[in-house]
């Protein structure tokens, strides 16, 4: 009976010190490294949630790669929202800090993202809480990227960066416009 007790303990042991272990190295992944998250809401349809709430996607949310703040026009991210910072949301990035933007109902028709800032919309555009109800996002509320959508099994797929042609920024930081950069591709 006494080797039973032992045994037992040992056992106790192991799972006490291996929760230990396992605890610090997974806050660290999903703090450091990336973690997933439910998409909820109609404003980024039709890239997330196609078929609405009866089947919401959940996406990987890569924090590694947004450590620098390193996005690029096109990208799906997380940030926390500048009205509310108990919630995140999941928009696209539609324009870099120095781009020129044609709003889409801002309090401004036209306008330059300042240094360290992202202008964020949802594809749904009546439907979305973006940068066009709270103007340029700091980059110190961005979260994440989206890289995977990973849920339902028939969407799994990467998410490739992408702006609609109708929601390219007018003047890009490097001082030219996207469609002139576009006209140069095809010359070449």
């Amino acid at each position: 009976m006494a080797q039973k007790a032992g045994l037992g303990r040992r056992y106790i042991r192991a799972f006490v010190s291996g929760f230990f272990v396992a605890v610090p190295v997974t806050v660290t992944v999903l703090d450091r490294l990336a973690y997933v998250a439910r998409v909820d809401g109609a404003s980024m349809q039709p890239s997330l949630n196609p078929e609405g709430a009866s089947a919401p996607d959940v996406v990987l949310l890569n924090r590694w790669s947004v450590r620098n703040y390193q996005v690029q026009r096109g990208d799906i991210v997380s940030v926390v929202s500048p009205k509310n910072p108990k919630q995140k949301i999941i928009k696209r990035v539609i324009a870099l800090e120095g781009d020129f933007i044609k709003t889409l109902g801002y309090k401004n028709r036209y306008v330059r993202v300042p240094d360290g800032h992202l202008w964020i919309e949802g594809d749904h555009h009546g439907h979305s809480f973006d940068s066009n109800t709270f103007g340029p996002v700091s980059l110190g509320l961005l979260h994440g990227r989206a890289s995977h959508i990973i849920w339902p099994p028939n969407r799994w797929q990467k998410i490739k960066p992408s702006v609609p042609p109708d929601r390219r920024p007018l003047l890009s930081w490097g001082g030219s416009t996207e469609d002139e950069d576009d006209d140069d591709d095809e010359e070449k």
